[in-house]
């Protein structure tokens, strides 16, 4: 399965049941970084840093940074779903179909 980092805005709900079908998930408050006013460039160098894909749900930022060519192993854009069920079966849905996300935007739409 996937090996993701969540941004410090992503549903924590969203988090654990990516974890429950399989995905290897870290949090940006796992890390302790959280709260710390983290520019974007270094949200994504340490998701590059550590190969995971970055969850995200501040879409226009890193796509901005996508298509200035930052390095990144993947970034899953999304829209927010309050159905966190189906939001991360979407996600899970994506990462099967990708398979590899180096240097890719997947977007992830709300159903």
């Amino acid at each position: 399965m996937a090996r993701l980092y969540s941004n410090e805005n992503f549903p924590l709900p969203v988090v654990h049941e990516l974890r429950r079908l399989g995905h290897d998930v870290l949090t940006i408050q796992e890390t302790g970084k959280a709260n710390q006013a983290t520019s974007d460039e270094d949200v994504l160098a340490f998701a590059n840093e550590k190969q995971r894909i970055l969850l995200t749900l501040n879409r226009r930022h890193f796509i901005r940074l996508h298509n200035k060519r930052q390095p990144h192993a993947g970034i899953l854009a999304c829209t927010f779903d309050p159905d966190f069920t189906a939001f991360a079966k979407r996600i899970d849905d994506a990462i099967r179909e990708e398979g590899n996300f180096s240097q890719k935007v997947v977007r992830i739409n709300r159903a």
